[in-house]
């Protein structure tokens, strides 16, 4: 009797690699904001074997993209123990916070001095496209165009080394700003509120005002920090 075998189920990988751009720089893109997005949780293990069969890809890439991610803070390798999603770290969070205002006031109270109408119709038009993005709740897109709208100023300001150091420290708060968004109400209004004040501010060329606006913006995630760790202890190292 011919017993009829099952052909195994293949899944198919949820990204579609392009041809236009590295193949290192698309799985960066993807798995950031899948880890951002909690799609794959802290304290998940990311073989590179894995990675490398579900994406249709060899382990080059996703050894340069593993590397990448462990340069920003988001993965972490144990000796003998593997490859992991970092989890979240509240002093490391609290702290990058801190770094973030001591650059960011400063970049924007440059802006606001020196402030062009390009500047302020391009945040402007960002600001538009986060209304947008709340409207449909979606928190990784407004979150993308909220990164977009810290970059621009501090591109305007054209302090690079400030720049990068804001990209390095943002990363340690992405996840708890996603987390907020999803979970705790009025965070999206607060977001646009203090967006606008900031906006107001640079089209007064008013430095004080941008400055205070600033500081009241990053101040956000340190209202919310506790109630994420409350509801998602699993997800902290630092959790007594």
């Amino acid at each position: 009797m011919n017993v009829k075998k099952n052909k195994p189920t293949v899944t198919e990988p949820d990204i579609q690699l392009s041809y236009h751009q590295s193949t290192s720089d698309q799985l960066f893109e993807h798995l950031r904001d899948e880890i951002v997005n909690m799609a794959i949780e802290p304290g998940s293990i990311m073989s590179e074997n894995k990675l490398a069969a579900k994406y249709g890809v060899s382990r080059t890439p996703v050894r340069e993209t593993i590397a990448k991610l462990v340069a920003l803070g988001f993965v972490e390798v144990r000796p003998q123990r593997g490859t992991f999603v970092s989890k979240l770290s509240i002093s490391k969070i609290v702290e990058a916070r801190f770094i973030r205002e001591a650059l960011e006031v400063a970049v924007v109270a440059h802006c606001a001095q020196h402030a062009s109408d390009s500047l302020i119709a391009t945040c402007e038009s960002l600001i538009d496209k986060q209304r947008s993005a709340a409207s449909q709740l979606n928190a990784l897109g407004f979150q993308q165009l909220d990164d977009d709208f810290h970059q621009t100023l501090a591109d305007f300001a054209q302090y690079k080394r400030a720049a990068s150091l804001i990209q390095y420290e943002k990363a340690h708060m992405d996840r708890v700003r996603n987390l907020s968004l999803k979970e705790f109400g009025g965070q999206y209004d607060s977001v646009l509120e203090q967006h606008t004040a900031i906006i107001d501010a640079l089209r007064a060329r008013d430095p004080v005002a941008a400055r205070e606006a600033m500081s009241s913006h990053l101040h956000l995630i340190l209202q919310v920090l506790e109630s994420v760790k409350t509801r998602h202890p699993a997800y902290f190292e630092d959790v007594e």
